[in-house]
């Protein structure tokens, strides 16, 4: 009975290991394409998920970027994004998993899912519910980066790093708590109807912003091509919201059906 609960202990402690030694890390490198998708970028779900690390507080680069000399040099500076997609007949399923050089799992997200029948729409909507097992972890690096990778006994990191946990239980603010900088309306916007949502236009004809349908009326994924955000009605006025450099931004709009 004392070996099953010491074993216990054990596996209780490394497992807090592996969801707060993030702080260890500064960097997190995306791929350009996940394995289970056929092209780069496709769904525009890797962007997503490297603005979601960032707008975490990490510094994050595409695998195929020039990084720099710190992660060049030592790819063990940063940790590795990936994202599994478990095969459901009715649902998408991701999970999002981040790995040190070694392959180790440091964090490993719930399984996201959408029952959305478009894939761009239900491949968004559950990469954005994987994603939030992240607002359940406290984010802050600590510069030990060089201590955890020369770590070879998980088993003695993982009793310190809880301790501090305990020492320090902070509260991480969630992103609708943020105070957005509002951009006002340019000029009017035209909707024209597509498959998976609509797409607004200006007067030259230009397309602005695509918007995506979600299970929600009046709330949209919303893309323009340079940002990801989401578009949403709000006392009869439309708004475009979206993070950049770590600040959200939210732009009024002015769209007309």
């Amino acid at each position: 009975m004392k070996r099953y609960i010491l074993l216990f202990l054990v596996f209780t402690a490394i497992s807090g290991y592996a969801q707060n030694s993030i702080n260890n890390y500064k960097y997190v490198v995306v791929p350009e394409k996940f394995n289970f998708l056929k092209q780069k970028d496709q769904y525009k779900l890797n962007t997503l998920a490297k603005m979601f690390m960032e707008e975490k507080g990490f510094t994050a680069y595409f695998d195929n970027a020039d990084l720099p000399a710190e992660i060049a040099g030592n790819r063990c500076n940063a940790l590795n994004l990936d994202v599994q997609e478990k095969n459901g007949m009715f649902t998408t399923n991701l999970t999002v998993l981040l790995k040190d050089c070694k392959g180790n799992v440091v964090f490993k997200s719930k399984e996201g899912k959408s029952r959305e029948k478009e894939y761009n729409t239900s491949y968004n909507m559950a990469l954005r519910d994987a994603f939030t097992s992240l607002n359940d972890v406290q984010y802050a690096y600590n510069g030990n980066i060089q201590q955890a990778v020369a770590t070879t006994q998980p088993a003695t990191v993982a009793v310190a790093v809880p301790a501090a946990v305990v020492a320090t239980p902070v509260k991480e603010v969630s992103v609708s708590a943020a105070i957005p900088v509002v951009k006002q309306a340019e000029g009017t916007l035209y909707a024209q109807s597509t498959s998976t949502g609509y797409q607004l236009i200006d007067t030259t004809p230009k397309k602005v912003l695509t918007l995506f349908k979600t299970s929600q009326q009046d709330y949209f994924i919303a893309d323009n091509g340079i940002s990801n955000g989401v578009a949403f009605k709000k006392n009869e006025e439309w708004f475009f919201e979206y993070y950049k450099d770590a600040k959200l931004i939210s732009e009024k709009l002015l769209i007309k059906f």
